[in-house]
């Protein structure tokens, strides 16, 4: 593998030792691009062991002293709300940032962002798993085919259910009192519905109406007297109008009875010409004339069981979501050979991703889901909770417009 323009491995940092991180801190560990790898956690023996397991070169005491270190690169997948003012700390410190998902939880943190972004030249990219879900990249495919004739509606789904990996990803990560955070509103986790919808379609949310379910479980998550978010929606629904005419409508649901680890994400798209649908296990292209089953197209090949040793630190609940191959569908002739037969995850995402953020501090190019793309994957769910408070009030959603001398790189 070569890239574009060749450049020597640079180092990089890995904050946070969660669960997640490991499957990207084993893919830049194989990376020719990637030098040298550190890691850091509040909790030291989480890093220790994330180094040990990934054969990675060391750790660091804290987020400060990875800053002030030598590497040239970090990568956070801290709790989903840290993110915003990590990202711009890291970024004024001279670092480039790849961070989890989502991007920020406020338009003010977005807006920092995309300011320090412009202001250092230095690559951010949100790693959005649904920017390579395998039906985000057919329809991308049919849209630059033309097939769907002009898109006007599609929606997305994310449906995962609390019972099935929630509980445990937030006992790890929130420690006693993990209650109060397992309670993080739907919808200011929007990219994994809406990343997949907008990875496809070129368009941008312009305004938003939702409705929140108020949980009644009764088990203290959901809970406005338990809530950091003095939240207690575990369901809601958006529905978007967009740029240039149409709509889109997401799912966020946290209750839900559904297979999640067989599909947690899934989409629709309706156009003039053509159309695509998912379910849990069967994905169809349909136009005027017929139906065609493209669900194997669609489908990730199994790499590893769940049970493999790996995978030791993955939530059981969980372990299906880092457990997949690439599907037919994906085009892995850019990736590095090393990549090869190793772990992937979410449906066949983790490699490109993890090759994306290489390649773009490599080059100095703009990632696929850059600071501007990411806004608009991040910031419509943001302003959806805010209309599902008010009852469902339509609200404005704004937009940073796209990525300077970039035109189209939201299409990925």
């Amino acid at each position: 593998m070569s890239l574009p323009s060749p450049s020597s491995p640079f180092s990089l940092g890995i904050v946070g030792a969660g669960q997640f991180a490991g499957q990207f801190a084993k893919l830049w560990r194989l990376h020719p691009g990637v030098g040298a790898i550190l890691a850091t956690d509040l909790l030291p023996e989480r890093a220790e062991k994330l180094v040990a397991e990934c054969d990675l070169d060391g750790t660091v005491p804290s987020f400060e002293a990875m800053l002030a270190s030598d590497v040239d690169a970090v990568g956070i997948f801290t709790q989903r709300w840290t993110h915003g003012p990590l990202v711009v700390q890291a970024l004024r410190a001279g670092k480039h940032v790849y961070s989890a998902v989502p991007m920020a939880v406020s338009e003010e943190e977005i807006a920092a962002i995309i300011e320090a972004v412009r202001e250092t030249g230095l690559t951010y990219m949100m790693g959005e798993t649904s920017q390579y879900n395998p039906a985000t990249v057919y329809a991308r495919d049919q849209v630059a085919a033309g097939a769907f004739g002009r898109i006007f509606h599609a929606e997305g789904d994310y449906v995962h259910d609390m019972d099935l990996g929630f509980y445990d990803a937030y006992r790890y990560s929130g420690g006693e009192g993990w209650k109060a955070t397992a309670s993080y509103p739907p919808l200011l986790y929007p990219t994994h519905s809406v990343g997949g919808v907008l990875g496809a379609w070129r368009t941008h949310a312009v305004s938003v109406s939702a409705i929140g379910v108020r949980d009644e479980r009764g088990d203290g998550v959901f809970d406005k007297d338990v809530s950091q978010f003095d939240n207690d929606f575990s369901n809601a629904t958006a529905l978007f109008e967009v740029a240039g005419g149409g709509s889109f409508r997401i799912n966020e649901f946290r209750r839900v009875g559904y297979p999640s680890h067989i599909r947690e994400s899934r989409f629709r798209f309706f156009g003039t010409e053509g159309s695509l649908e998912q379910l849990a296990t069967v994905s169809v292209w349909q136009d005027k004339e017929g139906v065609q089953d493209v669900t194997d197209h669609l489908r990730p090949k199994p790499t590893l069981s769940p049970d493999d040793p790996s995978l030791a630190h993955v939530s059981p609940a969980l372990r299906d979501a880092f457990t997949s191959g690439s599907a037919p569908v994906h085009d892995r002739s850019r990736l590095p050979a090393e990549f090869a037969n190793v772990t992937n995850g979410h449906e066949g995402s983790h490699h490109f991703l993890a090759d994306d953020f290489v390649r773009a501090v490599a080059t100095g190019t703009l990632p696929p889901v850059n600071a501007w793309v990411a806004a608009r994957y991040t910031l419509p769910g943001i302003v959806a909770h805010a209309s599902a408070l008010k009852g469902g009030e339509r609200l404005p959603i704004p937009d940073f417009g796209d990525a300077p001398g970039a035109p189209g790189v939201s299409e990925g």
